[in-house]
């Protein structure tokens, strides 16, 4: 089974990287310490230390092997291969008016696991990103969401 290639941007790399150094040097050795503590507590089946600090420790080793298998499998996308496109494209950052209630509304598309609405960044595979890539400036694309359709134009790509 071949593992999903996963979408990056130069920066969405290198935070995935930082995350990842952090889990394996110090998140590793506070989570170890703990479980020694909590050891040295005693009977260790019945101690909620013990308990919490093995959770704590299973669930940074499955982030660990996730991040690990989620860089292996990473696509770059470089801010150059899209510079001067005339479409939508991942990494594009796009400006669109709502033709329903006249907002502007700035995106970047970025793959999933970097998307995050709250920066404005979305995914390439959520319904907006799908509707606009490879869509040029001046087009205006419907959305099919769970509430009904939308309606974007695209006003600027960057």
């Amino acid at each position: 089974m071949s593992e999903k290639e996963v979408i990056l941007t130069v920066a969405g790399l290198k935070n995935m990287e930082e995350e990842l150094e952090q889990l394996k040097t110090v998140r590793r050795r506070e989570v170890a310490a703990r479980i020694k503590q909590a050891i040295e507590f005693g009977d260790i089946s019945e101690n909620s230390e013990y308990e919490d600090a093995k959770n704590e420790q299973a669930f940074i080793e499955g982030r660990i092997l996730t991040l690990e298998r989620m860089l292996r499998n990473a696509k770059i996308i470089d801010d150059d291969d899209h510079k001067g496109s005339e479409e939508v494209a991942l990494g594009s950052t796009v400006l669109l008016r709502d033709l329903e209630y006249g907002d502007e509304l700035e995106y970047t598309i970025v793959g999933s696991v970097e998307a995050d609405p709250e920066k404005h960044k979305i995914s390439n595979e959520s319904p907006v990103g799908r509707a606009i890539l490879g869509q040029p400036k001046g087009c205006v694309v419907e959305v099919n969401v769970p509430a009904g359709t939308l309606k974007y134009e695209i006003l600027d790509i960057r």
